[in-house]
């Protein structure tokens, strides 16, 4: 096998991977808890957040591949069990399925916990020069964002 060679060495590709891995099990653990949300919201908003509910997680769930990819791409390999997510992610699970107003809040603070996430991960991309990544997270940081926004738009 042929030693990778994309101008970042292996201690920067591993550090800017171990972020990713923790941005893959942020965004895997919020899109597990918004596709349950989506199949157990009710209530007036039932409508209007079962198909937000579904349109974020159909997003977040082509982002994981993305993300999981760059992982790849580093020559590192991505975590892909519950065991390691929960162990990386900062996200705790939700146990309960909690009233429509109440997943809101919830999701609302996951997608503003990926932002924060990305933030770190950007710093080590861009100590390492790495623009693929910071281009991808930096994309995932604007989309989260956007999402954090018009959840809390919801309940005003």
């Amino acid at each position: 096998m042929t030693k990778i060679d994309i101008g970042i060495d292996e201690q920067n590709r591993e550090k800017v991977a171990h972020g990713l891995k923790r941005l893959l099990a942020d965004s895997y653990t919020l899109y597990l808890q918004t596709h349950n949300f989506h199949w157990n919201v009710t209530g007036p908003l039932f409508r209007e957040l079962h198909l937000m509910f579904e349109e974020h997680y159909t997003e977040l769930a082509e982002a994981v591949d993305d993300i999981a990819e760059r992982i790849r791409t580093l020559d590192v390999e991505a975590p892909g069990t519950y065991k390691a997510f929960a162990e990386l992610s900062s996200i705790k699970e939700e146990d309960s399925v909690p009233a429509a107003e109440k997943m809101v809040e919830i999701l609302t603070r996951g997608h503003e916990q990926v932002v924060k996430t990305c933030r770190e991960v950007l710093k080590a991309a861009q100590d390492a020069e790495d623009e693929s990544t910071m281009a991808l997270v930096s994309d995932r940081m604007s989309v989260h964002e956007k999402t954090a926004w018009m959840l809390r738009a919801t309940t005003k």
